[in-house]
């Protein structure tokens, strides 16, 4: 049985700066991560979330901890501000142990944040 680590990356905007918009977004993000990567939330080594400056209402790993994220690390940090970045935005690097190749990954970027990767499609 060959086991692999890999990474999966993702992103998605949020409406409005409050806990319960935060915390939707991010959920519909893992959630849609999760289904097209078929993962098993045993396997996820760690979940590592940045959110641009204007997202302070609640930490998006809280997301990840009521889909039942429990038995791995979260941390959040904050994204860099760079001049005429997208606003609101919240980004996931998730390392995944199993049977998962690198080149299999489908990365998941929704909403507003589609426009950072225009090379992937749904």
């Amino acid at each position: 049985m060959i086991v692999n680590v890999v990474s999966i990356r993702g992103a998605t905007t949020v409406e409005n700066n409050n806990r319960s918009d935060i915390i939707s977004s991010t959920k519909d993000l893992l959630l849609k991560i999760s289904k097209v990567n078929k993962l098993n939330k045993e396997n996820v080594i760690s979940i590592i979330f940045s959110s641009t400056k204007d997202l302070n209402s609640e930490y998006p790993a809280k997301a990840a901890r009521l889909l039942g994220y429990t038995q791995c690390g979260l941390m959040c940090f904050a994204e860099m501000d760079v001049e005429g970045s997208i606003e609101k935005c919240i980004r996931v690097l998730i390392l995944y142990q199993g049977n998962l190749k690198q080149k299999d990954v489908k990365h998941v970027y929704l909403k507003g944040a589609k426009f950072l990767r225009p090379d992937l499609s749904e």
